[in-house]
């Protein structure tokens, strides 16, 4: 992952020149960068590469053993958990694939932007086998437009990238070359809000999700 800070805000870029799969080293990154971010910048940016925001959990490490799973997954629901309640504007730039992990990454985001682009976004979980856990679910019935939970969560429907606006993934389907300018001057114009009040109307906004997922987490 790359970190570049542009006039106070952060923008976290993401590109292992493979699938952005989320296995211990991504979550190890992007916590340190969150960390990073949170002490100096007013806002950040998440973006993927083009063809590729992040592919989900990374399935070689989940087949590594019921323990290994098990264990990836907790540190992945406390990253969810923690871009959720992030206090600072949080916008999430997705000019690719988006499945499983990085559909939520778009969900707990403050803003997605995407590109018009040959991409799709996904919940893949009921075609590959898992179940979903109280910290997801909480995000698919806070975030994902009602009329869509049960094509995206139960049947696995695949979006593209206007489909993902109305599904309640994406706010906005942008040309790839206006796509980052767009991002930077929202992030502009939001890190101009009073911080504390940002992030405390923040919390108190998913103050129910934000509720079940820590519980679940504890």
């Amino acid at each position: 992952m790359e970190y570049e800070l542009k006039d106070s805000i952060a923008l976290i870029s993401i590109d292992d020149g493979k699938a952005n799969a989320v296995n211990h080293g991504f979550i190890d990154s992007l916590s340190e960068l969150l960390d990073r971010a949170e002490s100096e910048a007013s806002a950040v940016i998440l973006q993927g590469r083009e063809g590729m925001f992040s592919a989900g959990f990374d399935l070689k490490e989940l087949a590594k053993g019921k323990d290994e799973a098990a264990a990836l997954v907790s540190r992945g629901m406390a990253l969810i958990t923690r871009l959720y309640a992030l206090p600072l504007p949080l916008i999430s730039v997705c000019a690719g694939h988006a499945f499983g992990m990085g559909a939520f990454i778009l969900l707990v985001s403050d803003n997605r932007l995407g590109s018009d682009g040959d991409y799709k976004v996904n919940l893949p979980e009921t075609a590959i086998g898992m179940s979903f856990n109280p910290v997801l679910m909480s995000l698919i019935k806070s975030h994902v437009t009602s009329s869509y939970q049960t094509v995206a969560a139960v049947q696995s429907r695949k979006f593209n990238p206007m489909e993902a606006v109305t599904a309640g993934f994406l706010d906005q389907v942008l040309d790839a070359d206006k796509l980052l300018v767009e991002a930077l001057s929202l992030a502009k114009e939001l890190s101009s809000l009073p911080v504390a009040q940002y992030g405390a109307n923040k919390q108190f906004l998913r103050a129910a999700p934000l509720k079940i997922m820590r519980e679940s987490l504890s």
